[in-house]
């Protein structure tokens, strides 16, 4: 079957920004009283191209490039892993920084992991029920929408199972990294119409999901 490239674009962008997300989001940055974490600007990007996915090429397929992100990033983090527990040359002194930006502990994998699945798998089911409801009109309601839903449940669930029984963990903080996040997209929301409706014309796609399965472990295409 022939893959459009302009499809391997847009997945390889989710991925990348997936990752790209996990790595500096060790660092926190200052905005006045607010402290969020350096990838407050890139993470949500994932969240618009999952809707750019889920909008021209429907669940299924954004369902598959989820898994991917999943797969990819699951990949980065083994070989980080590697890296680090590798011995160091005599010459070189940047362990302890190497494991600080990139040594990942288990809970917080575990968060990552627990947040991006059920925050992304919830966008795209949302915003494809929508389209059916909106009858493919409103773009805006459904990506703004799914994104409250979706951005909601991630920044919950990872921040609780990251940092709940620690002095790091403040409710206020989950609010100003989930309100971030939703608005952003709402500013990029031009940008998402201008995406949505060149891929609908060049591809000639503009999915429907009638009748499919939306088993987030579901393999149908459909």
């Amino acid at each position: 079957m022939k893959v459009s490239p302009r499809l391997i674009i847009i997945s390889s962008l989710f991925v990348t920004c997936l990752i790209t997300a996990n790595v500096i989001a060790v660092k926190f940055v200052s905005f006045g009283f607010i402290s969020l974490p350096a990838a407050i600007f890139v993470f949500p990007l994932s969240y618009i191209f999952g809707d750019v996915l889920t909008e021209v090429y429907g669940y299924s397929t954004a369902r598959r490039v989820i898994w991917l992100g999943f797969i990819c990033n699951l990949v980065f983090v083994f070989f980080v892993w590697i890296g680090q527990i590798m011995p160091s040359a005599s010459f070189w002194e940047e362990q302890q920084s190497y494991t600080a930006i990139l040594g990942y502990t288990p809970r917080l994998l575990l968060a990552s992991f627990l947040g991006y699945m059920v925050g992304e798998f919830s966008n795209s089911f949302i915003l494809s029920k929508m389209k059916i409801l909106t009858r493919g009109r409103w773009l805006w309601t459904r990506t703004i929408s799914s994104t409250i839903i979706g951005e909601g449940l991630d920044s919950c669930i990872f921040l609780t199972v990251a940092f709940i029984g620690t002095t790091s963990f403040m409710p206020l903080f989950i609010l100003y990294h989930w309100l971030a996040k939703v608005i952003i997209e709402v500013v990029a929301t031009p940008l998402t119409y201008a995406v949505v409706g060149w891929l609908k014309k060049s591809e000639s796609v503009d999915a429907y999901d009638y009748s499919t399965d939306f088993n987030p472990f579901s393999i149908k295409s459909h």
